[in-house]
């Protein structure tokens, strides 16, 4: 499975404390302590998701995500920080950005959409869960707007986006977006984009080193490789049940599961069943571990249960457990050790 620094996470957590929210139950319930956490560990990808999207059901404040990018330290980034800052322009620099795009906080996906007299920068989020969908987007957006700054910064220069662009709806707090990004936004997109002037995309960065450019690019793509090393190593299966596990009751279907993983809905079926799997039964697999998770860890009723599995009657989800436990839920919540 893949991992990548748990610095994303800590300042996160960083984040919600300064903004006087309390993300510890969140963590201790995935095996984590908010005040021990180790800058050099690495964490699963998925686990990272799946954390955010408890945190987006406990958070009041929709304006949270957008803060939280604020928080995200530009050496945290590593050497990829220092492979954008030696390139000779902000148009290699983004597509360096593109290229590594692994090696950030991303759960989305990076691209480069040039045009005649604006380009924009466009991410493509990761399909969630409703409530978790804003409140990851914004963090995305906002913490890339904050490492570009950061680094323009350091530079002495000022490329600035001339609108933004967000894939949801517009929410009540449309003007605070605009006071935040100094820009206007455009709210109700299918994508997020940064729009900026192709002339300032042509701007020599006083900081190119063609030199340590070739070095720090090689140190990043030793990170990938060991990145996609990490990723070969990990089944289809266990890579579209980890996805099912981030969603409470609407589960995306195959054909959503697979756009997510960068497949075709047939590659997706093809390779599941190389491994001798199929997707309902991994659907079924994701709703059985859902159910335990909740069971043993929580005391919402069994109908509140049901509905985060996508059941439409609570009659139709203890079925459904007595056929993969082999006893109702009640009985498995009254037994001395739980799953």
């Amino acid at each position: 499975m893949s991992t990548r620094s748990i610095l994303g996470l800590i300042y996160m957590v960083q984040g919600l404390k300064q903004l006087g929210e309390d993300p510890g139950p969140v963590l201790r319930r995935h095996g984590l302590d908010a005040d021990r956490l180790d800058p050099s560990a690495r964490i699963e990808r998925a686990r990272e998701l799946r954390i955010y999207a408890d945190l987006a059901d406990q958070l009041h404040d929709p304006m949270l995500g957008l803060r939280l990018g604020g928080f995200y330290g530009l050496a945290g980034y590593g050497p990829l920080v220092m492979l954008i800052m030696t390139c000779a322009n902000a148009w290699e620099a983004f597509q360096m950005g593109v290229k590594y795009q692994r090696l950030t906080y991303l759960f989305g996906t990076l691209r480069l959409a040039p045009g005649e007299r604006l380009s924009a920068l466009v991410l493509s989020p990761m399909a969630m869960a409703p409530n978790a969908f804003r409140f990851r987007v914004d963090g995305e957006v906002s913490g890339t707007y904050k490492m570009v700054r950061d680094m323009q910064a350091t530079m002495g220069l000022d490329i600035h986006a001339e609108r933004i662009d967000m894939p949801y709806p517009r929410p009540p707090q449309a003007a605070e977006y605009e006071a935040y990004f100094n820009a206007p936004v455009r709210f109700g997109e299918p994508e997020a984009r940064f729009w900026l002037r192709n002339e300032h995309l042509q701007l020599r960065f006083p900081s190119a080193d063609p030199a340590a450019h070739a070095m720090y690019r090689a140190m990043c793509d030793q990170q990938l490789q060991t990145q996609q090393a990490e990723e070969a190593q990990a089944g289809m299966a266990e890579r579209v049940k980890a996805h099912l596990g981030l969603f409470n009751g609407e589960f995306p279907a195959s054909e959503d599961v697979a756009k997510a993983l960068g497949l075709s809905e047939r590659s997706l079926r093809r390779q599941l069943a190389d491994e001798g799997h199929n997707f309902r039964d991994l659907l079924a697999d994701a709703r059985h571990a859902k159910a335990r998770h909740l069971l043993a860890h929580t005391t919402l009723a069994v109908e509140a249960i049901a509905q985060q599995l996508g059941y439409a009657e609570a009659a139709a989800f203890i079925r459904a457990f007595q056929r993969w436990q082999g006893m109702t839920p009640a009985r498995f919540r009254q037994r001395p050790t739980q799953d």
